[in-house]
């Protein structure tokens, strides 16, 4: 959100600084975390039957749909103008994610698409670690081969008007997301000690900060800055999720609350920020700086509400249904 703000308001930022790389590899981060999180949630419970994988799909589908339809109505309403139909169908389904990536009608909504692609492979991460190591190897090398094509191959060659959509294709992002599953399963009974997952983490991020790439941001999403920055995310959610340590009391509400409502602030933010400037222009002539503050406060306050009175009827609806086998 913050990173978004300060671009739409001040231009996009070069790969040598730290807003320009958490503005790729947020996402990247995201998706790490995403696989990770499903494996926690899903790996133990989910059997080979179409039971539990109709479970699984039911409960994300719940969990997903409402605030996308959502931003999709409001992002509608906004542009003032009907938007094509076809177009319209594939954001409101999630196909655009698996046929056309790049026509999503709310800001944002890329990743989104990207993550129920994502959904497709997760059981058969689940089912080929389980009963066929052979399979899970293969389709890892494979996911990682396609990552490796994407970023030596097809972005640094293809014109500056099709890198955006190259980049967001979901087979050039799936291998994050099953290098967070692959953490989970791989780590997940191991203990470390936690100075020296301080002592890598403080490594890790120094190294994000301070590697040398230069240029457009586009620099750190391509070739070998791109494995780079990759190894530092894995390496980066590796640590927080071994680390074991209580937070004070404050700060762990504080991290649960924006947890919580993350998925709202990422989906109502553009939004918000754009009826501000609506505001800005139209109302009251407010500056650039007040603007994106008071954005971010609304965002916030927005999110709470989308996420409390929202959100959360559709995931009770979703754990219920799930529980009851329907």
């Amino acid at each position: 959100m913050v990173y978004h703000y300060l671009t739409w308001m001040y231009g996009e930022y070069s790969a040598d600084t730290i807003f320009g790389r958490i503005g790729v590899y947020g996402v990247s981060v995201f998706y790490v975390l995403s696989g990770l999180t499903l494996f926690h949630v899903y790996y133990e419970r989910m059997k080979p039957s179409g039971v539990d994988v109709r479970a699984f799909f039911k409960k994300r589908i719940l969990r997903i749909f409402p605030l996308l339809w959502l931003a999709t109505g409001v992002s509608v309403l906004l542009s003032w103008k009907a938007p094509d139909p076809q177009i319209l169908m594939l954001n409101l389904t999630g196909l655009f994610g698996f046929f056309s990536w790049d026509t999503y009608l709310s800001g944002g909504v890329w990743s989104i698409g990207n993550e129920l692609v994502f959904y497709v492979f997760f059981p058969f991460f689940v089912f080929f670690s389980k009963r066929n190591i052979a399979f899970m190897v293969v389709l890892s090398v494979a996911l990682f081969g396609l990552y490796l094509y994407f970023s030596f191959g097809v972005l640094p060659s293809c014109p500056e008007p099709e890198q955006w959509r190259n980049y967001i294709n979901p087979l050039n992002q799936v291998f994050l997301f099953l290098g967070g599953f692959l953490v989970g399963l791989f780590f997940k009974n191991q203990r470390y000690k936690n100075g020296v997952l301080f002592i890598v983490l403080l490594a890790s991020v120094f190294l994000f900060v301070f590697y040398p790439v230069f240029g457009p941001q586009f620099a750190v999403k391509t070739g070998f800055n791109r494995l780079v920055f990759t190894s530092l995310c894995l390496v980066i959610c590796f640590c927080f999720y071994k680390i074991s340590m209580p937070l004070p009391r404050l700060v762990g509400r504080g991290f649960s609350f924006l947890g919580e409502i993350s998925y709202s602030v990422y989906l109502l933010h553009p939004h918000v920020y754009d009826l501000m400037g609506r505001f800005r222009f139209q109302v009251y002539p407010i500056s650039g700086y007040a603007r994106t503050g008071i954005s971010i406060v609304l965002t916030l306050v927005v999110s709470y509400f989308v996420y409390r009175y929202f959100e959360r009827v559709f995931m009770r609806l979703g754990s219920t249904s799930t529980q009851h086998g329907f």
